[in-house]
This record gives C-alpha cells, structure tokens and sequence, in this order.
C-alpha cells in the first residue's frame, strides 16, 4: 500500500498543502503524488504510459526478438581464472563442429583498436591501458596475453544456432600461466601486490581530490567533538531484466553497418565504435536501441561484443547475432558501488557539523569501463556534504584496478555511496553528542536564502527549501510518535528502529563545458527535432533513448503543452541514428531535465514562426498575432483565426508566404544548460528486528522527494518506488562476492539476492517542488535520486534499533546472520 502527499513550493517562497490520500480507497488518479498542472495544463497531467500496453502483452521488439534473414549466432568465451597469462588457444576442434562457421581469437583482430574510456578523474594526472590515438584505453575486444577477471573475454564462436556455438566453446582449450590475485582496491594498492596493466604503475588509476584539505584538517584538530567510521560500500551487480543483447548486419553492397543493440546511448556508440574502435567512416555505422528492458547504468558504454558482431558480420556475410546469460552478465556487465572509505566528521556540542572529511578506495575493477573513473571520483567526492551547511570538507579518491568486473554506474551512482557515508556520520555523531538525529540535521541544513549554494567541493546547488522537504518528511512518518511504536514492538519480541537520511543528487548531466573540466571527452547536451505534418500530426524526434522511462509518453506531453495540442496527435520516436538528431542518451537522471526543454525549446521556435506566418494568413500585423490553445488569432478578434490543423496546411502548401518565411514546420533544438540540477529530499526507514532470527524487515517508509517540476507524476511515483527498492537491495540483501582466487560465488540469481514484492514495505510518498532555473521547464532529475538515500537509512534504522546493546555500526547488507551475531554481542 502506499500513501501519497504533495506539497509545493512555489519559486521556493510560498507553500501550498495538497493533502493526503489513502492509495487503497482511491481511484487510480488519486494514487499518484498530486501534482498541479504547469505550463499550459498537459504538464504535470498523470496521463497512462502509451509504452507500456505492448511491454504488458509481450508485443515488445527487444535485441533478442530481432531475427534478420540468414542470421548466425555468436557465443563468447570467458575466462574462468581471474588472472593468468595465456599460453596458448586451440581452437582446432571446435572449428570441426556441426554448424560452426567460425572461431576467432584476439589474433584475428590485430587492426581493431580497444574501447576506449571517456571520463577520466578531471584536473589530475591518471593512467590507462594506451589507445593508438593517445586517447586512454580501456580494454581490448578479446584478450590475447592475458586474463584479468573471471568472465575476460579471450574467444569467440560464430554458428547456425545458439546451441551448436555454445558447444564449441566447450571444445576451445585454452592454456593459461596463474598468477596472482587481488580483488580489493585498497589491497591493489599495497606494495608487492599483483600488477595487472604495465601502463598502471601499482595499480593507481588516479589519486583525485576536491575540497580544502588543510582547512578541512584545520577544523578537525580544533574541534569539540570527531567522530570516524569505516565504511564498505559493497560491490553490487546490477541486474536490468533484460541481459545486453547485439546484433550486427553488414552490407557488402554499400559498406554500411548496422547494430541493433541494448544501449541507452545510440549516438554516442555510433561514435565510439566506428572512428575509436573499428576505424570505419561515422556515416557507415547506423546504431538501433529497440526496446531496452531496464539499465540501471550497464547499458551506457561500449562491451566488445558491440565490436564483434560487426566485425563477423562483415567476415561472414550475414547478420550475426549474441544475446547475453544472467550468470553471462554478472561476470561481464558493468558493476556498481564498491568503495572501502575512511570518514571523518567533526561538530560543537551542540550539533553543529565544522568538517568532514573522507578517504575512499574505488575499485575500478580489471579494466576502466566507458565511464567508470568519474563516477568513482566526482560523482561521489563532489556529493558528500549532502545538504548540510557545513564550512569544510575534504574527500580524496584512489581509484584502483582489481581482478574483477570493471566498475561502472549503477542507478544513483556516487550520490549514493556520498549519501551513505555522510548520513552514516550524522547519526554517529548524533549519538556521540546525545541529540536527536532529526534535531542535528535540521540545525544544519543549508537555509533557502543561501541558494545558489557552493557546497566547497565543486557543485553549486540551483534552488532548494531543505527545511520544507524535511519538517515534511518527519511529519508524514510520524516522527514525534516512534518512541511509542518502539515500546509496542518490545512487547511484540521485536526491536523498532528508525533511522532518518538526507541527500542532494547531481543530475541533468550537462553542461558540456563544465564536463570537459570534470574529465568527460565528449559533450553532454541533448537535442529535439519537432516535425509538423500537413494533417496537423506532429513526430518530435529526439536524441534521448528510453530503457522504461515512458519518453514516449512525457516527451508528447511536453510538444502539446507548448503547442497548445492534443498529446494523441504527437508521436515520439528515438534510438535510431539514422533518423534522430544526435544526442547523448539516457543517463544521469537527465531526460526531463535535457531532452525535454530541448522538445520544449524547439515548440517555441514552431509558435514563433507560426506567428509570423499567421500575419500572413490572417492579413494582419505580426504585433497583432497570438497564439494560444492550438491556434493563432487576431488579438481583440478571435474570429479571426486559424487552427493548428490549418496551419500545418498551408505552411506545407506555402502559398503565399514572403521569403523570410520558409514553407513546412520542421525545426531542432540543442540544449546545453547553464549548470546542473540538484535534486533533493529525506527519507525515513521503520525496521523491525526479530530478537530470535535477528531477521530484519522494513516495516514503513517515509520518502519526501524534490524534483522541481514533474511533467508527469504516474511515470515520476513508479521511479522513486522502484528506486527505493534498488536502495534497499543493497542495504538487505545484495552483495557480489569475489573468493580469494577472484571466482565470482554469487554469479547467478540462487546465490545473488534481489528484494522481490514482499519486500516492498508500506510507503509513504510526498514531495516538495523548487523548479530549477537551469532549464525552461524547471525540472531536475528524478528517475534515480530516490536510490540515493535509502542504504543509509535502513542502516541507520537497524543502527537504532540494535543501539541498547552498544552497536555503533554493522556493515552492508545487514543480513539475519549478521544482526543475529550482534544480537548475541558478537562482532561484526
């Protein structure tokens, strides 16, 4: 069941209370987040996702549903040792196998360059495994020398059925020379400890820093109180519904090739493949997103895979085709979280926070992934004081490479692991000064008269109301009232904990410039085209591309909103390059807050034009033209007037018009928005321990989220659920475990936990809205921040409710066992 509440600040001064609403007793419309409608009455409407019938009754296209004429199948070999030299490969017996067309080792690709990594640590000096153009490397498309994770791919088999390849892989003997292993970064970094890149002295990626360390320091030593914690952020897995999937077709006629992939960045793909990686002409390389089911940030960078079905597309004539396992992705597929953190905070008595400083160690894993070094160090370094005022901070990051699965983005992506640290400290501090954790946190939220606000380590938050968001937040969990609810549980066998946590999410990646500075080799705006039909339909056209956002549906509701039309007569379409303006993708909690004002933008540039084509149409001056609802009429006589419809068509006859005016309406927009946008909010965990099975379960959750203005709070209240419930994997369940050898032991679904539909607890949802000034549309991001802060709250939850017994911490996931042992004084 949940419960949903909206509250609204407008321009951040003024507060307008919507109440609340039973989900059980109300009808559909009641159940989402009251929202009120913006712009011109569409926006904010909580209109039915128009994707989502055809995912519903299986009628979805995804990469394995793809089934080109004459397709082959192609099957990867991974290594099943973390670190060795390879001796030798034989392939001679699987190439005599019934259907096999062809094995091809690394040495069959001598002229293909390794993918390359895009986000470097920005400002300081880092190494990589080298690229031909001087560009830093990342991995090769099949390893030749060496293996330096379980799941390294070193062969591939091409044959007429999935089952025949599969069978040959088995037949591929390989020969490797051990050597030795090391899987934690900061182990990695330790003298002796096994090299795995001759580029990479000691395993260091980059040393990175940001903040004032000596000021930091400085408030440290004189300070009343400091209190430290050392942390494990785990490593975790994450697990889209959908495994990666590629389909490569060459055209021997033309040259071209065409991939049809799971990939939240078409464009950027069709980049990075044909002028980095395959050497081959940008306009020869056509890259197709069909329907990709989920991502949580796997499906944003290159794999080799991408490369491979390409390439033996073209050496075989015919489209080849490889869709991945779930054991598949856990040893292959971008993973998340995975640092091991020294932190620091210090504060007067009476609790107010002076410093805090932290010491990470991020595992980049065995190689960089497209982006992984800035998610490991700006996203989470940069995030750290959360939404506290506080006067000093200091994080540095060792980004390390370990014989596991490279790093990469998962959902909420270093504001998580920020969050987690930062929230962890505030209760640690809390407890050591004997004030509430509530009262310490509201003492030292950043005031809405500070905003802009320079939090010292590198973001400048846009707009917010901190103490709305969270008086808000304790008022709907009922705070005041968990010292009674705790009593009750006693004399049911049960511990009630709660446990309390803030944060500010980077989002709406962009803008390109400020990128650049944080390491990123490429820009990061977005682009819209709109398209006016001559029967007064509309095709916007977009450089995003959806794995579940609903784009089809909000971004019709932005082109209507501004054209004053109906959103059914406004058709979406996306991830094709061939046919959408170029664009970054889907990443970063950034389509409302990027793709969409490009949409919005480029509405306008149409309503201007309309405008002075209707001073034609209507025979009056240009001054004397408005457009509003769908229309365009002579100001002080409506009578005179045109409709959309009709003015689609005579802008497509384009009779009559002078020449400044050029006929049809077809327009594009790129946006690159001033500065980022800061998404906030606080959330609130109710937990009950079971003092016999030290079994732990979320009874109640409280979240209260600010995504500045939401275009559509259907598709918006399904994202914080579903965020929620990735945040609160981690914290109870989910946790790749690498054995001292570097064998992945929880490499498939029986051994790798993932919270289910019973684990959802009864959810309080609310909002607040501060509209960003850094888009038309005032929006932030929200399709990950509610990920953010959820570990942090349940640990502190559990934290509470273990408090009586002198538990001051317990590690990620607090697992039954775990709690059991510290029931029983046990340490962790």
């Amino acid at each position: 069941m949940t419960t949903v509440t909206g509250e609204t600040t407008e321009a951040v001064e003024t507060t307008e209370t919507a109440g609340t609403t039973e989900a059980a007793e109300a009808t559909e419309a009641a159940e989402i987040a009251e929202t009120a409608p913006y712009g011109n009455g569409v926006l904010g409407q909580p209109l039915d996702s128009r994707e989502d019938p055809q995912l519903l009754r299986g009628e979805a296209t995804y990469v394995a549903d793809i089934n080109l004429p004459g397709t082959a199948h192609m099957a990867i070999l991974g290594s099943p040792v973390a670190h060795a030299k390879i001796l030798s490969i034989d392939t001679k017996a699987a190439e005599q196998l019934p259907g096999v067309l062809k094995v091809a080792t690394a040495a069959d690709f001598t002229d293909v360059m390794p993918l390359p990594c895009i986000w470097i640590p920005g400002g300081v000096e880092s190494h990589f495994p080298p690229h031909p153009y001087g560009l830093p490397g990342a991995r090769p498309v099949l390893t030749g020398d060496a293996v330096r994770h379980v799941g390294d791919p070193i062969a591939v088999v091409v044959a007429e059925t999935p089952r025949q390849a599969a069978a040959a892989l088995a037949a591929i003997e390989v020969s490797y020379e051990p050597l030795p292993v090391v899987t934690l970064a900061d182990e990695a970094l330790k003298e002796g400890a096994p090299q795995l890149h001759e580029a990479v002295p000691g395993n260091l990626n980059a040393y990175w820093t940001c903040g004032d360390k000596d000021r930091t320091d400085a408030a440290i030593a004189v300070a009343e109180v400091t209190v430290e914690l050392d942390l494990v952020n785990q490593r975790t897995i994450n697990s889209p519904i959908e495994p990666r999937g590629a389909v490569g077709d060459y055209n021997a006629a033309t040259g071209e090739y065409t991939l049809y992939a799971s990939t939240q960045g078409p464009h950027n793909h069709r980049f990075l493949l044909s002028a980095l990686v395959l050497g081959i002409p940008f306009n020869k390389l056509r890259v197709i997103a069909p329907t990709v089911g989920g991502s949580f940030g796997t499906k944003g960078y290159l794999y080799p895979d991408m490369a491979l079905v390409l390439l033996l597309s073209k050496a075989l004539g015919r489209p080849v085709k490889w869709v991945d396992t779930r054991t598949g992705l856990m040893n292959s597929t971008v993973q998340g979280r995975d640092h091991r953190q020294h932190v620091v905070l210090a504060g007067t008595r009476d609790g107010r926070i002076t410093a805090v400083r932290a010491t990470s160690y991020a595992n980049l894993g065995a190689y960089p992934s497209t982006i992984g070094p800035g998610v490991a160090t700006a996203l989470m370094g940069r995030s750290i004081s959360g939404m506290y005022d506080i006067d000093a901070a200091f994080c540095e990051v060792y980004a390390a490479f370990t014989n596991t699965v490279s790093l990469g983005a998962q959902r909420g992506s270093g504001r998580a692991e920020a969050a987690f640290l930062m929230e962890r400290l505030v209760d640690r501090y809390a407890s050591e000064i004997g004030m509430d954790p509530a009262a310490v946190r509201r003492k030292n939220l950043v005031p809405k008269e500070k905003f802009p606000y320079d939090n010292g380590l590198g973001w400048t938050y846009d707009s917010g109301n901190y103490q709305l968001n969270f008086d808000r937040a304790m008022e709907l969990s009922d705070y005041a009232g968990m010292p009674a609810r705790k009593a009750e549980a006693r004399a049911r066998g049960k511990r009630l904990g709660v446990g309390i946590a803030s944060y500010v999410a980077i989002c709406g990646v962009g803008p390109s410039t400020r990128m650049s500075k944080e390491g990123m080799l490429g820009g990061t705006w977005e682009s819209a085209n709109i398209r006016v039909h001559p029967t007064g339909e509309v095709t916007v056209t977009v450089g995003s591309a959806s794995t579940g956002q609903s784009h089809g549906t909000v971004f019709a509701q932005v082109a209507a909103d501004e054209l004053g039309i109906d959103p059914a007569q406004v058709q979406v379409y996306e991830g094709d390059t061939l046919k959408a303006p170029y664009g970054q993708g889907t990443y970063g909690s950034r389509s409302y807050s990027m793709a969409a004002p490009a949409v919005a933008l480029t509405a306008r540039k149409l309503k201007a034009k309309l405008v002075k084509a209707g001073a034609v149409f209507l025979g009056v001056p240009e001054d004397k033209v408005v457009y509003e609802g769908g229309k365009v009429h002579e100001d002080g006589n409506p009578e005179n007037t045109k409709t959309f419809a009709e003015l689609a068509m005579a802008m497509w006859y384009g009779w009559g018009l002078p020449p400044e005016i050029e006929p049809a309406l077809d327009e594009t927009t790129h946006f690159d928005p001033p500065d980022f946008n800061y998404p906030f909010g606080t959330h609130v965990a109710v937990v009950e321990i079971d003092e016999l099975t030290g079994e732990t379960e979320v009874v109640a959750y409280t979240a209260v989220d600010d995504a500045g203005n939401i275009g559509n709070p259907k598709v918006v209240l399904g994202q914080i659920e579903g965020s929620i419930m990735h945040g609160l994997g981690q914290a109870l369940m989910e946790h790749a475990v690498y054995d001292e050898n570097g064998l992945l032991e929880s490499s498939d679904l029986t051994r790798y936990a993932l919270p289910r539909a019973f684990d959802a607890p009864f959810f309080t949802l609310g909002k607040t809205t501060t509209p960003s000034p850094h888009n038309p549309l005032g929006a932030k991001g929200a399709g990950e921040i509610a990920t953010v802060p959820p570990a942090a709250a349940v640990v502190n939850a559990v934290v509470d409710a273990l408090s009586d017994l002198g538990v001051q911490h317990i590690d990620m996931p607090v697992t039954p066992e775990k709690v059991w042992r510290r029931l029983r004084g046990e340490a962790q």
